[in-house]
C-alpha cells in the first residue's frame, strides 16, 4: 500500500525523528568552555616550557660556508650565539646580531639536526681578487661576482682582463677559471699573490708574490692542487724553484729556469716578487 503523508505504519517514529533533527540543541554547560580554554592554556604553556628547555638545548653547533679571513672569530661568534638557544627556538636575527661586525657576511641560515644539534650555513661575498681592465679596476668576489671598490685592509691579487665585464659578473672563461682557483686558496695566501692569469698551455697561472709561478691547469680538483702547492713550497729542496706544476696534484713537480722572457713567450704571468 502506498504511504500517504504522515499516514501508515511508521509515521510516528519518522515525526520524532525529524522533530529531533530541527529541535535547537542545548548550549553546553560553561564549565565545558572553561575547561577547554584551561586544557588550551596547559598545552601552550607546557609547548612553550618545552621548547627553552634543556631537552632540546643546542649543545652541537655545525658552521657552513666560511671561507673568508674572519673564519675562526665568525665561528666562535656564532658559537657562542647558538649554545645560548634551543632547536626549537632558534633566534636568526641575535645569530646575525652576533656577526654584524663581519663585512663579508651577507647572510644565515639555519636548520635543526635532531634534538641537539643545528647547522648554521654563512652566506659570505669574499673578496679574493682585483679586475684590471683598462684604467679601471674593481674588486671580484669568490662566485665572480663584481663587488666595488678597495677592501680596507686586504691585499688581493690582480686579475688582468682583456675587455672590460659586460655584465656584474667576470665572465670570460679564463678568467673565470683564475676567479675559482683563488677563491679556492686559502685564505691566508690571498695577500700573498701577485697576480692569477690563464694561459692555452698551462691554464690557470697564479704568481706568488715572493715565490715561483703555480701552474693549475683546468679548474678541477683545487682544493687538492693547494694542499699540494703548500706542501711543495714546504719542502726544503723546492726552495729556489719558478715554478710548481700542479697539473696532477698527486704528483707536483717544482722547476727552476722559466725567465721573464720565456714565460712571456709561453704566454705565462710574469712580474716575480711584484707587489
Amino acid at each position: 500500500m502506498i504511504r500517504d503523508g504522515w499516514t501508515g505504519p511508521g509515521a510516528a517514529s519518522e515525526r520524532r525523528a525529524l522533530l529531533g533533527r530541527l529541535r535547537p540543541r542545548r548550549p553546553r554547560p560553561l564549565w565545558v568552555a572553561v575547561l577547554t580554554v584551561l586544557l588550551c592554556g596547559c598545552g601552550w604553556l607546557g609547548w612553550t616550557w618545552y621548547r627553552s628547555s634543556s631537552f632540546v638545548q643546542v649543545r652541537t653547533v655545525r658552521i657552513t660556508g666560511l671561507a673568508g679571513p674572519d673564519v675562526g672569530q665568525i665561528q666562535a661568534a656564532l658559537t657562542g650565539a647558538a649554545l645560548r638557544m634551543t632547536t626549537l627556538d632558534v633566534n636568526v636575527a641575535k645569530l646575525e646580531a652576533s656577526v654584524a661586525r663581519f663585512r663579508f657576511v651577507q647572510g644565515l641560515s639555519v636548520s635543526s639536526r635532531g634534538s641537539h644539534a643545528v647547522t648554521i650555513h654563512v652566506a659570505e661575498q669574499v673578496p679574493v681578487a682585483v679586475a684590471e681592465f683598462g684604467s679601471e679596476s674593481r674588486v671580484v668576489a669568490a662566485d665572480g661576482r663584481l663587488v666595488g671598490g678597495a677592501v680596507p685592509g686586504v691585499r688581493l691579487p690582480r686579475l688582468p682582463l682583456a675587455q672590460a665585464p659586460t655584465g656584474p659578473t667576470v665572465s670570460a672563461p679564463g678568467a673565470r677559471s683564475a676567479v675559482a682557483v683563488l677563491a679556492a686558496a686559502p685564505y691566508a695566501l690571498i695577500s700573498h699573490i701577485a697576480n692569477a692569469t690563464w694561459s692555452a698551455q698551462h691554464g690557470v697561472v697564479v704568481q706568488l708574490r715572493k715565490g715561483p709561478q703555480l701552474y693549475f691547469g683546468a679548474a678541477v680538483e683545487l682544493a687538492k692542487k693547494w694542499r699540494s702547492a703548500i706542501a711543495v713550497l714546504q719542502n726544503k729542496y723546492s726552495v729556489g724553484a719558478s715554478y710548481i706544476v700542479l697539473t696532477d696534484p698527486v704528483h707536483p713537480a717544482a722547476g727552476v729556469g722559466v725567465s721573464p722572457s720565456r714565460a712571456a713567450a709561453l704566454g705565462l704571468a710574469t712580474g716575480a716578487g711584484s707587489g
